[in-house]
């Protein structure tokens, strides 16, 4: 294979794992209204979300990722999947701190898939494999 051909499998790899950290992320909105709420509150410092509020922000993330995940608008839906998840891995100073404390460790797999969202963005225009070109 040349790197013609590996280049799109390796963006398309990227982009469905980020969409499914993403998903799963969205989901516990859904499933878990109030750890999402708390997730807001001390991450964010966004307090008093209702869980109504947290079902809206859930949806939007679902239809952002379903963009992001078939490659509409790339420009657009990768750039709000980086600036989302630099937000998240971003908010998370503490923990990086005080990586040996609890489960703080597990926060550093932020940095590789925020590597991920920048490479996407940046190699949008590569990233053709599985994406609904017409719509890009």
């Amino acid at each position: 294979m040349t790197i013609k051909n590996r280049l799109p499998i390796s963006l398309f790899c990227l982009r469905l794992s980020v969409f499914l950290v993403m998903f799963m992320w969205a989901l516990d909105k859904f499933v878990r209204p109030g750890h999402a709420v708390n997730v807001y509150d001390n991450f964010y410092g966004l307090g008093g979300i209702s869980h109504v509020a947290m079902y809206i922000l859930g949806a939007l993330e679902l239809l952002l990722l379903l963009a992001f995940l078939l490659g509409i608008k790339r420009r657009f839906s990768y750039g709000l999947v980086l600036l989302l998840h630099g937000v998240s891995t971003f908010s998370s100073w503490y923990q990086y701190t005080h990586p040996f404390t609890g489960p703080n460790l597990l926060f550093f797999a932020a940095w590789p898939m925020l590597a991920a969202c920048l490479t996407l963005y940046l190699m949008r225009d590569q990233d053709y494999l599985l994406t609904l070109r017409r719509l890009t």
